[in-house]
């Protein structure tokens, strides 16, 4: 678990909810990436309204990759964008670039004191208070 830069897993016995970045979502549902699917569903998830707008409204989306993908959003717990949501974003984009989605999953993440699971640590790692996962790493 990484809180600004560093990163590794929650503590061993620890259960906490993991906030899933929209790449996750599209990595979960391709085959060779079955043991993140595994992992995403022995545990507490959540998401972004923003992730499932990025997700379901990709204009290529197969109907396959669709009913994967809307199954697993009936798994999570998606948190609407809210005001609360929308200041913290404004926030962080102010300090550094980044993409709107970024900004809004992090925010989101913080608002809900959620641990951010993503395979782009990078793009997370200098937010103050946000702790950033790779659970595709924690898989190698």
């Amino acid at each position: 678990m990484a809180t600004g830069d560093s990163q590794g897993p929650p503590p061993a016995g620890e259960r906490v909810t993991v906030l899933l970045d929209s790449n996750i979502f599209i990595y979960a549902i391709q085959p060779q990436f079955a043991s993140l699917r595994e992992w995403c569903l022995l545990q507490p998830i959540c998401a972004s309204d923003i992730s499932r707008l990025e997700v379901l409204g990709y204009h290529h989306l197969s109907d396959f990759d669709r009913r994967d993908l809307t199954e697993l959003f009936t798994l999570t717990n998606v948190y609407p964008v809210s005001s609360f949501i929308i200041s913290r974003a404004i926030s962080l984009r102010q300090q550094r670039k980044m993409s709107l989605g970024d900004a809004v999953i992090a925010a989101t993440a913080l608002e809900h004191q959620q641990v951010l699971a993503t395979r782009n640590v990078a793009d997370f790692d200098w937010i103050e208070g946000l702790s950033v996962v790779n659970p595709i790493k924690m898989k190698d």
